[in-house]
C-alpha cells in the first residue's frame, strides 16, 4: 500500500520544482521523495537560503515550491509572500519543525496553500505534495481543526463590490470547489479546459482577496456567495 503512494501521480507534473532546505538531509529527503512521484532530477531547483531560493526565481517562474520557514538568512514567509504575489495560483507547501498555530496561521496568511510537519513520514509528506499538485491545501491533521476555528469569520452581509462580484461561471466553479473537485475533475464535469479552469479559479481568489481554496470557500459562504 505504501509503494503506491510513490507512483508517479495522475497528472501533468508542473516542472520546474523549489526546494527551500537548508538542512542537506532534509534536502536529500525530499529529493528522493519528488524523484519517487515522477519528477526527473534536472526539474529540481535547490537553495539552503533566501539568498539562494530569490536566485533561482529571478532565472525564471516556478510551478511549485517546498519552502522551509527558519533559514539561515531569515524567515520563509517573506518568500513566501512574494512567491504568492507574482503567481496567485502557485502551490507552496510549507515542510516545517514549527507546529505552533501562529507560525502555520502566519504562513497561511503568507500565501502557503498548505502546511505538513517535519516529523511526518515520508509518505504523509508525499501526501501533501500530491494534494497540493491536485489543487488542494493540505494542512497537517492534528492542528487543522483549531485553524478553521481561529480563521475569522466574515459578516453575513459583507458583499463583495459591484466589479468584483463572481461570474455566474466563476460561483459555478466554486461550487464545484466546495465539493471537493480538483481542477482537472471541474474540467471534465465542464467540458473545459484544465487551463481555463486554473484561470477561473486564480480570478476568484484574486476577487474575494484570498490565497487558498479552503479561504476561498470559506468567505464566498461568509459573504452569501455560495450557500
Amino acid at each position: 500500500m505504501s509503494d503506491s503512494l510513490f507512483l508517479p501521480v495522475d497528472i501533468a507534473l508542473p516542472v520546474p520544482v523549489l526546494v527551500v532546505e537548508d538542512e542537506p538531509l532534509l534536502q536529500r529527503r525530499l529529493q528522493d521523495i519528488l524523484l519517487q512521484l515522477g519528477y526527473p532530477q534536472d526539474a529540481l531547483l535547490f537553495a539552503g537560503s533566501l539568498a539562494q531560493a530569490r536566485d533561482c526565481l529571478d532565472m525564471g517562474p516556478v510551478a511549485l515550491a517546498l519552502v522551509d520557514l527558519m533559514l539561515p538568512d531569515g524567515n520563509g514567509l517573506s518568500l513566501i509572500e512574494a512567491m504568492r504575489k507574482d503567481d496567485p495560483g502557485l502551490g507552496i507547501l510549507v515542510i516545517s519543525a514549527w507546529s505552533t498555530e501562529e507560525s502555520i496561521l502566519s504562513a497561511l496568511r503568507a500565501g502557503a496553500t498548505g502546511y505538513v510537519l517535519k516529523e511526518r513520514d515520508d509518505i504523509e509528506v508525499a501526501m501533501s505534495i500530491r494534494s497540493v499538485l491536485r489543487g488542494g491545501a493540505p494542512i497537517d491533521p492534528f492542528i487543522a481543526r483549531r485553524i478553521l476555528e481561529l480563521l475569522p469569520t466574515l459578516p453575513t452581509t459583507i458583499s463583495a463590490p459591484q466589479e468584483e462580484r463572481l461570474s455566474d461561471r466563476e460561483r459555478q466553479i466554486l461550487l464545484l470547489v466546495a465539493d471537493g473537485l480538483t481542477n482537472r475533475e471541474i474540467a471534465e464535469r465542464l467540458f473545459l479546459s484544465h487551463h481555463t479552469v486554473e484561470s477561473h479559479v486564480k480570478r476568484i481568489y484574486r476577487k474575494l482577496a484570498v490565497s487558498s481554496r479552503t479561504l476561498a470557500i470559506k468567505t464566498a459562504r461568509a459573504r452569501g456567495v455560495i450557500p
